[in-house]
């Protein structure tokens, strides 16, 4: 049987590109101009709204990577949007991105047929953003149904990510300095861009080697905490998940 962890592993650039694609896309960049917010401000709000009318703290706490005060400062500059209809909004646009960047792949409907029993295994403990993802309607449409799923399968990754760096004694802007980010759909894979990319305030500290290794070692534990949702895929299944991932990213 295919090791789950190797799964994991496998799909996460991919399911990172692909499952935040749209939040730097024409159809996010809609929503802010319809609802006159600022793009910091709709995402937090879109991404965020399933948590609910919750004070920034609680989004600072579900999202680990994002200094608290810029989380603040968006979140409550976007109150004139309502959580729940940010959080559909958002779906939506998630749904239109699909449509558009993946309506002429045919490997969706299998894709969101792969994903959707990882989806359902995977605990929701540590991952709320997941499990408040998790809980939205999916569309029935199989390119919009595609992304969606990804976009979950992102947020699972993510939660359990921030536990594991947390876990092992990474401040999240020592975790983003040290990291190679070559699953973000913003393009940056260096540390110090993607941290000024999250608004952390410079300077910043130089990384020590130990911060490097329990990087690492965070990646790992990410995979292996994990693997319990990945093992619901028999070995033709992981691999042809691995296959139409890379096939989609290409497009």
């Amino acid at each position: 049987m295919a090791d789950p962890r190797h799964t994991a592993a496998a799909v996460k650039d991919a399911i990172g590109v692909l499952g935040g694609g749209f939040m730097m896309s024409r159809e996010a960049k809609a929503l802010c101009e319809q609802n006159g917010l600022g793009g910091r401000e709709m995402y937090f709000r879109g991404r965020c709204g399933v948590l609910g009318e919750v004070d920034a703290d609680v989004v600072t706490a579900a999202c680990v990577f994002f200094p608290a005060g810029h989380v603040r400062e968006s979140w409550e500059g976007g109150r004139s949007l309502p959580a729940d209809k940010a959080a559909d909004m958002y779906a939506s646009a998630c749904h239109a991105w699909g449509r558009r960047r993946l309506g002429g792949f045919d490997g969706c409907a299998r894709l969101a047929g792969l994903l959707e029993p990882v989806i359902a295994e995977a605990s929701v403990l540590g991952a709320p953003l997941f499990a408040g993802w998790r809980a939205l309607p999916p569309p029935p449409d199989a390119p919009a149904r595609a992304a969606h799923m990804l976009h979950v399968a992102r947020e699972l990754r993510g939660g359990v990510h921030g536990m594991a760096v947390l876990s092992l004694g990474l401040s999240p802007l020592e975790a983003t300095l040290v990291g190679t980010h070559f699953g973000s759909p913003t393009g940056l894979a260096d540390g110090v861009a993607m941290a000024r990319f999250l608004q952390w305030p410079e300077p910043y500290p130089e990384p020590s080697a130990r911060a490097v290794e329990l990087r690492a070692r965070a990646e790992e534990l990410t995979d292996e905490l994990l693997a319990p949702a990945f093992a619901v895929l028999d070995d033709a299944q992981a691999g042809e998940l691995i296959e139409l991932l890379g096939r989609a990213r290409g497009l």
